[in-house]
């Protein structure tokens, strides 16, 4: 008798199991789509992909990098000192020198902050965009200063990638209003355009707006005559020419489309070449929600290690002074030196970082 109860119950214990798994289930639909989203997206239309062919054919140029001083996390951006040695922001808000080659690093300053864009300015001093403390200066006495912390009354939510002219005025970018560096994916999802090109005047230590409207605003590089320079629009896989003077300034012009997320430009005076790190190649999948702002809200209500990732593909493209792409380097692998955020041209060697990557590398370049 208690055997026969016990197959009496089963079938209870089915309808009771498939109520749970409906119930489940049913949670787990009202959290994807109801919970409250970071995000508030805008639907957009990306431009057409471009094939992985012809000069963006894979290759493993990049197979050979000298790398080192791995523990350093997160070397972002990359210049180069007056005497030949490596300058660099890292993920703990250090910013460090060292020697090529070598793994000790001298510790020039800690911002307290997330130092991005690096580069030095005609009066000698390290010119730093942080993205947590705004426009910083060093100078040669180690003493750090604030330059600027907004703009027309908006701050500084994310102050990315510079450069700076003869005269010594910086342009920089903010990638946007919205997020900080932390949540960089949800500007990405999100599609909504509150980059900015900014500029600092020493003289007079205001910051002006160049122009605005970009989806995640990053790299900038001076053209050769500075009359114009170049924005990365991370968002859309896009370059654009933004005239500095005369007439036309402040007028955008499409520069050049790329196959993947731009990162930092430089600008490379021995080759006249913008030198364009790809932080990954274009994401089917990213591009196939542009129209779907609902479900760009889904993913970020998803864990992030199940949200998409980029693939390890070490990947770096140069333009010339017409947009059109002259070179292409690439490491597909997963131990390979990506992603990549930013490369330096100095002395025929073609210096790299990366946001998240151990360590600093170099190629020699032809």
């Amino acid at each position: 008798m208690q055997a026969a109860s016990k197959w009496q119950t089963l079938p209870g214990l089915m309808r009771r199991a498939r109520w749970v798994s409906l119930f489940v289930v049913l949670s787990a639909m009202g959290y994807l789509l109801l919970w409250p989203s970071p995000i508030d997206p805008r639907a957009w239309e990306p431009p057409p992909a471009m094939p992985m062919t012809g000069p963006f054919a894979l290759n493993q140029r990049l197979a050979a990098v000298e790398w080192w001083a791995k523990q350093l996390i997160g070397p972002e951006a990359i210049t180069i000192d007056a005497k030949g040695r490596v300058v660099s922001g890292l993920r703990d808000g250090r910013v460090v020198r060292l020697e090529v080659g070598s793994d000790a690093p001298e510790v020039l300053v800690d911002t307290g902050g997330r130092p991005l864009g690096l580069a030095y300015h005609p009066d000698g001093r390290l010119i730093i965009c942080d993205a947590h403390k705004g426009l910083l200066a060093l100078d040669s006495n180690g003493k750090l200063l604030t330059l600027a912390t907004g703009e027309g009354g908006v701050p500084f939510a994310f102050a990315d990638d510079l450069d700076i002219d003869p005269q010594g005025v910086i342009y920089f970018s903010d990638a946007s209003a919205r997020f900080s560096i932390e949540h960089f994916t949800e500007d990405l999802l999100e599609h909504q355009t509150t980059g900015r090109l900014l500029k600092y005047d020493p003289a007079t230590k205001q910051v002006t707006r160049i122009a605005d409207g970009f989806s995640f605003a990053n790299g900038v590089a001076l053209g050769p005559d500075a009359q114009w320079l170049v924005v990365a629009e991370m968002g859309t896989y896009r370059l654009w020419k933004i005239w500095l003077k005369g007439e036309q300034a402040g007028k955008k012009e499409l520069f050049a489309d790329l196959p993947g997320f731009p990162d930092n430009v430089r600008y490379s005076k021995s080759r006249r070449v913008f030198w364009i790190a790809i932080g990954s190649p274009r994401n089917p999948l990213v591009d196939a929600l542009a129209g779907a702002p609902l479900m760009r809200q889904v993913i970020t209500r998803l864990p992030r290690a199940v949200q998409p990732a980029a693939e390890r593909h070490a990947f770096v493209i140069a333009v010339d002074e017409h947009g059109k792409v002259v070179e292409s380097l690439q490491h597909r692998a997963p131990d390979s030196y990506s992603p990549i955020a930013s490369a330096f041209e100095h002395d025929g060697w073609l210096y790299l970082g990366s946001f998240i990557r151990e360590g600093v590398a170099r190629v020699r370049l032809p």
